[in-house]
């Protein structure tokens, strides 16, 4: 069948994310490719492989075509690096860490050229001795894994990779590790480790102790000897208060994990990716891809053809993805072509569900999401199979180990994060729900736009309950939920990841990973910005009983938030006089509650702005500090920023309108980073009826990030903390 050529029309936040990430550009930086040229470069460099089969004429033009429409887009370094002469087309690697300083540099510098490629790395930190253990060879004592991470996150920070991805770790500790404590507290500082995920490896050892509230061993891995015991619950609850504090560290079921390593005979499972979807064996590599089923629903069914030939080729295209890689070093290449694992995803889950009418939360939605993952399973293998028969299975298969017939690749499937490729293709990431429905763009001189999710529009307008005034009340108040004009059917399909019970999320992830995904998710368990450390903890046995290989939640806000018991030290309250003239100036209280909220300024700088509340919880007070030396510029600036702050302070005494002040804010803002826009974007915050504050700023263009799929991402441009 002749390709369709249909010219695919992209949103303009699609063309903005190709521009500034993905084509290829000339020496004064300005794009030479179009989507098209993109789709054709890559397709030709990946169907190179199979000339000396005679099909390489049919499979570029299927490669093209379902790229082109975005039936399936690869991940990002193949977008990027396909048909160039950098030619690294993996996105997951992880690398071991020997107990060793040889064994720890030479850890570094793979690292870095892993890094400079354009791919993400996985550490587990485990071999390593512990803090004060012996070390013969200096007669000295040894620093501990956390010393050596450090080093680790100070050299990623010196890299971007392949010069448009910054570089993301995942860190791994055994529960076991006598550094075990240290470790579940290394990011309570959120300045600490920023170019890492930390996760605690759990064993099934520990989460019986769990279980029984019991004590288990602590291993030291140089000795392979009991070195003291820990009570389970007690490290438990830790992982839990610190997960709650500010969604750090995750866990992974490393035993779950493990139990399904097709290759156990070439080792075991230590460490994953830094979005944590993919648990690799040391000096593996996958490359990944993912279906966009939001195009796969014709006339409110799923079109089940269609998807079977797209996954079909798609194993084809990741398959041959691997031979036509650059390793960024020989044992890379060396282990992933013993395996020759690919990474098969979803993206649009949600939607495909919407398409179909269908709720996330409900059980009719994971039902239908398991099926389709299932069937995308299925058919994969049963091309790798068939590629088997052609070209030869993974060299590793072994009958001994392996009770399947002999196929390509030694997994097939994992959910990964899709952040910047989903935003191409314009539908929701990986299998997160939409994080929102409407939101509010501020634009110049303090307009708002309104931005309406394409079907949300569709079927409201089909409905007879869209209108302008609608779409702004549900852009302030963050749902879909509560708005009397919006059908109760569609308040619970177009419900959003953060309006989703946390029980529910966790069924999805655990109903997907047993039906159909080989590796694992990459998934964000969203919980309110109250929730309980108790809530937590059912999460995360939750996730461990339906047989999730790991798990990351967090707490809205609790990132950006530190709540104070009382004001901190500022000038003394001043005692107003009440004039019968004019408006009357509220008193200021000797005890105030205050929530502290850390932003970072133009040069990538924390600043810490203080909010302080009536007992109404109405703002009253704000101030903003931040560390400065003796600069002359600095001082200026915390002087502007103080006289601002007095200034809003006042107005907030006097009880000027809170859309009066952000009206003004909005106006005096002349970047996203200054302090009027901050103050703004919190009071707006308040405005729509929570204090839990805003979240972090996009480093690449100022928009917002939020936390999903693992990460912090950034809708507006794509930025994504983690890849």
């Amino acid at each position: 069948m002749a390709p369709d050529l249909t010219k695919q029309v992209l949103t303009a936040t699609a063309e903005t994310v190709l521009a500034r990430r993905y084509y290829l550009k000339d020496a004064d930086g300005k794009p030479i490719e179009t989507w098209e040229t993109l789709c054709r470069r890559v397709a030709d460099a990946v169907a190179g492989v199979d000339e000396k089969y005679g099909v390489y004429e049919e499979l570029r033009e299927r490669f093209f075509e379902f790229i082109y429409h975005m039936d399936f887009l690869p991940n990002s370094p193949c977008l990027m690096n396909a048909g160039t002469d950098l030619g690294q087309l993996s996105a997951c690697f992880v690398l071991p860490i020997e107990d060793s300083m040889d064994g720890i540099f030479t850890a570094i510098r793979n690292g870095a050229l892993v890094h400079k490629t354009g791919g993400g790395t996985g550490y587990s930190f485990s071999r390593l001795r512990s803090k004060n253990a012996a070390v013969r060879s200096t007669q000295g004592v040894a620093s501990g894994p956390l010393s050596f991470a450090a080093v680790f996150d100070a050299a990623t920070e010196t890299i971007k990779q392949g010069g448009k991805r910054r570089g993301a770790n995942m860190g791994v500790l055994r529960v076991d590790h006598p550094d075990i404590m240290d470790f579940i507290c290394a990011k309570k500082d959120q300045e600490k480790f920023n170019n890492f995920n930390f996760s605690v490896a759990i064993t099934d050892t520990f989460m019986l102790a769990v279980e029984e509230d019991g004590e288990y061993d602590l291993i030291e891995p140089s000795t392979k000897e009991v070195v003291a015991r820990l009570k389970a619950r007690d490290v438990f609850n830790e992982i839990i208060d610190l997960a709650w504090l500010n969604g750090e560290p995750g866990v992974l079921f490393i035993d779950t994990a493990n139990k399904a390593n097709m290759t156990p005979q070439l080792g075991q499972f230590e460490a994953t990716n830094p979005c944590g979807e993919q648990w690799l064996l040391p000096y593996e590599s996958c490359n990944l891809g993912s279906i966009n089923l939001a195009n796969f629903v014709v006339h409110g069914t799923v079109d089940y053809d269609r998807l079977k030939e797209t996954v079909r080729t798609a194993t084809v295209f990741l398959d041959n993805v691997i031979d036509c890689n650059r390793f960024p070093i020989p044992e890379i290449g060396q282990m992933t072509l013993k395996t020759r694992k690919i990474g098969l995803g979803i993206m649009g889950l949600h939607d495909m569900l919407i398409q179909l009418g269908v709720a996330y939360a409900g059980e009719e939605g994971r039902e239908l999401a398991a099926g389709v993952m299932a069937f995308i399973r299925e058919a994969a293998e049963e091309k790798s199979i068939e590629l088997a028969e052609l070209k030869g299975p993974f060299p590793a298969f072994d009958p001994a180990f392996n009770d399947f017939k002999p196929r390509r690749n030694a997994a097939l499937t994992s959910i990964q994060p899709t952040g910047t490729v989903s935003m191409i293709a314009d539908c929701a990431s990986g299998c997160e729900p939409y994080f929102s429905i409407v939101a509010i763009k501020n634009v110049m001189d303090g307009d708002r736009l309104i931005l309406v999710n394409k079907y949300f529009e569709k079927i409201a307008r089909e409905e007879g309950f869209y209108s302008q005034e609608l779409m702004s009340k549900v852009a302030d108040t963050g749902t879909v939920l509560g708005h009397h004009e919006i059908p109760q059917k569609w308040q619970d399909v177009f419900c959003t990841a953060q309006d989703i019970r946390p029980e529910d999320h966790i069924r999805m992830q655990g109903i997907l990973q047993q039906n159909g995904v080989d590796s694992s998710i990459s998934k964000t368990i969203n919980l309110p910005g109250n929730a309980t450390r108790e809530q937590v903890k059912l999460a995360y046995l939750m996730g461990y009983q339906l047989g999730c290989k790991g798990l990351t939640v967090y707490r809205d806000g609790s990132r950006d938030l530190q709540v104070l018991n009382a004001k901190e030290a500022e000038p003394p309250p001043q005692t107003a006089t009440v004039s019968t003239q004019g408006p009357v100036k509220r008193n200021l209280p000797d005890k105030l509650d205050a929530k502290r909220y850390r932003v970072k300024d133009q040069a990538q700088k924390s600043v810490y702005i203080i909010v302080c509340f009536d007992e109404d919880e109405e703002p009253m007070e704000v101030f903003a500090k931040f560390p400065f030396d003796n600069r002359v510029d600095l001082k200026d600036k915390s002087t502007m920023w103080t006289t601002t702050c007095r200034l809003v302070s006042l107005a907030l005494r006097f009880n000027v309108p809170m859309d009066e002040i952000i009206k003004q804010l909005d106006r005096s803002s002349g970047h996203m980073l200054d302090l009027p826009a901050q103050l703004s974007k919190l009071f707006k915050s308040f405005m729509a009826g929570t204090q839990h504050g805003f979240a972090s700023i996009c480093p690449e263009c100022s928009g917002t990030l939020v936390f999903e799929e693992g990460c912090e991402t950034c809708h507006d441009c794509g930025y994504s903390k983690c890849s």
